[in-house]
């Protein structure tokens, strides 16, 4: 039995996630399923005064993996930090030492003309970031505000441990193992001693996999690079700051936010959701793109439950749903079928029911 903690979110979050459990429900006669459905995010500080209530809490650590929606939303922007639903993400990787985040890139070719870049610079271009998520200025310590001789300032601290580093690393290196045997790793130590620090000890650890190419980049570099030649990019290895920055930059090579999964991992169990944000914009509409939430129930099935066949099963199917001309709005242009996000997610379910 595979325990299976839901959080669909804020804005349209649950309705990607409908179309998500549409998908697992093609597998319930291979595989058991026992679903719990949790609040985070404005959601939850809605009903519990929290982003992240303790029964979420419970739930997640009780669970075998996580499918996570989206959240957020202006009419939370006037909340304090400590209560904003982003506090919930933060908080749930934390309390699930969800340290690596995964963010593989796929350039659909029936959709290459939806990137701003050339087609054939997206050849061959397939590289998956990972992102480290419990260090750096988003966790480091001292941070707030202060006032001295009646100048105000606001400060947060980039700081990493040994331990975080080299865990990440060996994720990258794992990782690159499997596929083309070439990490590039992400940082600024020309200017910063926590990115010199960083680097000592990526090249520390890649002692141990004298299998795998080791390359470095200055993240301004590296993100001239995403765009100039994204091909050169295998497995790309940046802190928690970078790596947000980079993995929304690469994003838009695939032309729609809404085509991406990504995974957290690091504890016992795993998170799984898409990468676009919660649209509240668009919620409620049928309109939003599920297949980046269809892909991390992909990813789900290959890391956490060892099911690499499922998974490739699910990006076949979506790729021949995409043969078939069938486009949310994000993805749609003339002569192809525009279809709802409950459309898209019926033809991926019929298309897997066929396999």
């Amino acid at each position: 039995m595979h325990n299976i903690l839901i959080t669909a979110g804020d804005g349209i979050g649950p309705e990607i996630m409908e179309e998500a459990k549409r998908v697992l429900s093609c597998f319930e006669g291979e595989l058991s399923f026992d679903f719990t459905e949790k609040l985070i995010g404005g959601a939850a500080f809605e009903q519990y005064g929290s982003p992240f209530p303790k029964e979420t809490e419970e739930a997640a650590q009780k669970s075998d993996a996580i499918l996570f929606g989206a959240v957020g939303g202006p009419k939370w922007d006037v909340l304090p930090l400590a209560q904003r639903p982003e506090k919930g993400v933060l908080a749930i990787r934390k309390t699930l030492g969800l340290y690596a985040n995964l963010r593989p890139l796929t350039i659909w070719p029936q959709l290459v003309d939806f990137s701003p870049l050339r087609p054939e610079i997206l050849n061959d271009v397939s590289f998956i970031i990972v992102r480290e998520l419990t260090g750096d200025v988003y966790f480091g310590e001292p941070r707030g505000f202060k006032e001295e001789n009646g100048q105000r300032s606001a400060f947060n601290t980039m700081v990493y441990t040994e331990e975080e580093i080299r865990r990440i690393s060996k994720v990258a290196f794992d990782l690159a193992r499997k596929r083309k045997k070439r990490v590039c790793s992400i940082d600024k130590s020309n200017v910063l001693e926590s990115m010199r620090f960083w680097r000592e000890i990526v090249e520390d650890t890649h002692r141990d996999y004298p299998d795998i190419e080791l390359s470095h980049l200055y993240v301004d570099n590296a993100a001239m690079q995403i765009i100039r030649k994204p091909s050169s990019f295998d497995v790309m290895l940046t802190s928690n700051m970078f790596g947000d920055i980079l993995s929304d930059e690469s994003a838009v090579l695939s032309g729609s936010l809404g085509l991406l999964p990504s995974s957290s991992i690091g504890g016992k169990n795993a998170l799984y959701e898409p990468i676009h944000g919660s649209a509240p914009d668009i919620a409620g509409k049928g309109l939003a793109n599920p297949i980046g939430m269809i892909l991390s129930v992909a990813m789900m099935m290959d890391h956490s439950f060892n099911r690499p066949d499922i998974a490739k099963n699910i990006h076949q199917a979506v790729s021949n749903v995409l043969d078939k001309g069938l486009r949310t709005t994000d993805i749609w242009s003339q002569g192809m079928k525009k279809v709802s996000t409950s459309e898209m997610g019926h033809a991926i379910e019929k298309e897997i029911r066929m396999m």
